[in-house]
């Protein structure tokens, strides 16, 4: 009988224990929940290896590998589980460059002329293995995902070369995809030879990142890597000459007057420290080290070659060596579901960079939304958001997210993560108003829908001593040509691409070309909110009238004509307000800076903006009237 009692208890023990629920994600609502058993970070596993890329572009004659970092939870390990992978990579984990002077390019020249050289730093890495970032893990961790971070290529602890948006920029991530998925090999050591396997993985990926970090999960996308489900890119960079040319114009991003491709190579590259035999490729003194380091060899190959003869700060003009950093051209094969998100008021990466992806993506079918806040860069979209994406498409949840709302934008006086949601963007009831300009120089002149039959002229002298918000409150100023619309009697909601067709002469060989839309009067007051005075923007080289990738100079005072879009905004102007169209030359904050004293001369009768208005000429006429 205690025999029989003895085996009962044991029997009934061992029963008890395998009863036992071993964790697993939970899902409530159509979203992935945090887990107690996955929230405590003493029980999370990190560790790093490096994953073997299908390049070598460091000069060593090996394939390059990336350093990458795991972490997940610590029943992968103990008890089988399986779990997909929010992935994050990056320029930036190692450290970047100090904005050492003359790091940046002389702005103060003439348009066309040969800058003065810049000066070249050198990053210094930072960081400790095995942690290469600690972004990410504490929202996907608990809530039943391994997340993985590497330093892209020539950056920390990485092989290979920084290239700014070159092919390998893009095989980096599907490489660590590969691993992922038990397609590629990872090793525990840099040089070594010891495997490392993915087993804890589902082989479902999903990417996201703010900025360049946002722009990385695009490019793995591009290549149509099996097993990346998702990604969800927060304010990328999809194309390098937008973001640094506009419309044939040599162009700064906002806050980095004088950067360029090769600034921001410098500003990364902190790899290559390892020494390579020299094969002739770097000389001192017309005597040939015998060993150089990779840094050199990539500084010399790709800064100092490749990016210095396709770049061309001369004539701004776009070419093959852009269009090989352009992500729209390469997202054929792309089948990642697509969240994409950005804020309108991002004069850095600007808004038009996400809504390009966006629009094709939809073009092809891929399943996608945007999302768009009031703000400047970064901001990605709602926990919420990005949480039902990633358990739809790393899970296979069915929570139906790919039929909700396409569009959620932020409207003006909301908190950055209560967006609105629409059907899609631009607002499907946005149609386009065309208003015409009426003079009024050195005043204000007007906006209107009737179109002048008078011939009429304007003239502005260029001066970049005076920034766009002090032309836009000017009174009364020969630098700019402002035109507003009557004050709205009724709200105006903007939604979409406002394009402008300008006709203007030239008294020099080349000009810079200035426009804001901007909401007046200017509040600068101490409670002005990002969204009260510039509506959007847009700058152009009018030599690229014909074509982005042949510009001509100038013949001074002949008329030229040039149609271009502005940012995309979806903004509503409140009543009260005057919607204001300015034409100005160099501006001060992006353009380059030449000697003031250019006049351009604008031809008002065909010179026309082109507004995205929901409702149409109607809604605006009702508001003005």
């Amino acid at each position: 009988m205690k025999k029989q009692l003895l085996w009962l208890a044991v029997f009934t023990f061992i029963f008890s224990v395998n009863a036992q629920e071993k964790a697993k994600p939970i899902f409530k609502d159509g979203q992935a929940q945090v887990v107690e058993a996955f929230k405590d970070s003493k029980n999370w596993i990190r560790h790093d290896l490096w994953v073997e890329t299908t390049f070598d572009t460091d000069g060593d004659g090996k394939l390059d590998r990336m350093h990458v970092a795991v972490t997940r939870p610590k029943q992968t390990e103990t008890e089988g589980l399986k779990l997909p992978i929010v992935y994050e990579s990056s320029p930036y984990y190692a450290g970047t460059a100090a904005f050492a002077k003359g790091l940046f390019w002389n702005v103060k020249h003439e348009i066309g002329a040969t800058p003065q050289p810049r000066t070249h730093v050198e990053v210094k890495r930072r960081g400790k293995r095995p942690i290469i970032s600690n972004s990410q893990i504490r929202t996907w961790v608990p809530r039943g995902y391994i997340v993985v971070h590497s330093s892209s290529p020539g950056t920390g602890l990485s092989d290979g070369s920084p290239t700014v948006g070159g092919k390998n920029e893009s095989l980096a991530p599907k490489a660590v995809i590969d691993w992922l998925c038990g397609r590629a090999k990872g090793f525990k050591t840099r040089t070594g030879n010891e495997e490392v396997k993915a087993y804890w993985s589902t082989g479902k990926v999903g990417m996201t990142g703010t900025s360049y970090n946002g722009t990385i999960p695009l490019a793995a996308a591009t290549t149509g890597v099996k097993g990346l489900e998702a990604i969800i890119p927060v304010a990328p960079n999809t194309s390098y000459y937008h973001y640094y040319r506009s419309n044939g114009l040599v162009r700064s991003p906002g806050g980095y007057l004088g950067e360029d491709i090769d600034v921001l190579y410098d500003f990364i590259h902190s790899g290559g420290e390892d020494l390579i035999p020299n094969k002739n490729y770097l000389k001192d003194n017309n005597n040939s080290k015998k060993f150089i380091r990779k840094r050199d060899y990539s500084n010399a190959k790709i800064r100092d070659t490749e990016m210095a003869n396709g770049m061309d700060r001369a004539t701004g003009d776009y070419n093959d060596f852009w269009a090989g950093r352009d992500y729209l051209n390469q997202m054929k094969p792309m089948k990642a579901a697509l969240l994409m998100s950005h804020g309108f008021n991002d004069w850095n990466v600007m808004p038009e960079h996400s809504y390009r992806i966006y629009k094709r993506a939809k073009e092809m079918g891929i399943p996608s939304q945007i999302y768009y806040h009031q703000n400047g860069h970064g901001g990605p979209p709602p926990i919420k958001m990005m949480n039902r994406w990633f358990t739809r498409y790393l899970h296979g949840v069915q929570n139906n997210v790919e039929n909700d709302a396409r569009s959620w934008i932020v409207r003006e006086n909301d908190k950055r993560l209560e967006p609105t949601s629409y059907k899609e963007y631009p607002n499907p009831d946005a149609q386009p108003v065309t208003l015409y300009l009426q003079p009024g120089a050195p005043e204000t002149g007007k906006l209107s829908t009737i179109k002048s039959t008078t011939k009429t002229t304007e003239t502005l002298v260029d001066n970049y001593s005076f920034s766009g918000e002090m032309l836009a409150q000017a009174d009364n100023t020969s630098h700019r040509l402002l035109y507003v619309s009557p004050t709205l009697k009724e709200d105006v909601h903007i939604s979409g691409l406002a394009s402008i067709t300008v006709k203007i002469a030239s008294n020099k060989p080349a000009a810079n070309l200035s426009v804001w839309l901007v909401s007046l009067p200017w509040n600068k007051g101490r409670r002005a909110k990002i969204t009260d005075n510039i509506i959007t923007r847009g700058w152009a080289d009018l030599q690229n009238y014909k074509s982005l990738r042949k510009s001509k100079p100038l013949k001074p005072g002949k008329f030229y004509e040039m149609t271009f879009d502005l940012q995309p905004d979806d903004q509503v102007i409140k009543k009260g307000q005057q919607i204001g169209l300015m034409i100005f030359s160099s501006d001060s904050n992006f353009t380059l800076l030449p000697k003031p004293g250019t006049e351009l001369t604008v031809d008002l009768k065909t010179t026309k903006i082109t507004i995205p208005i929901v409702g149409g000429t109607t809604a605006f006429e009702k508001a003005t009237k």
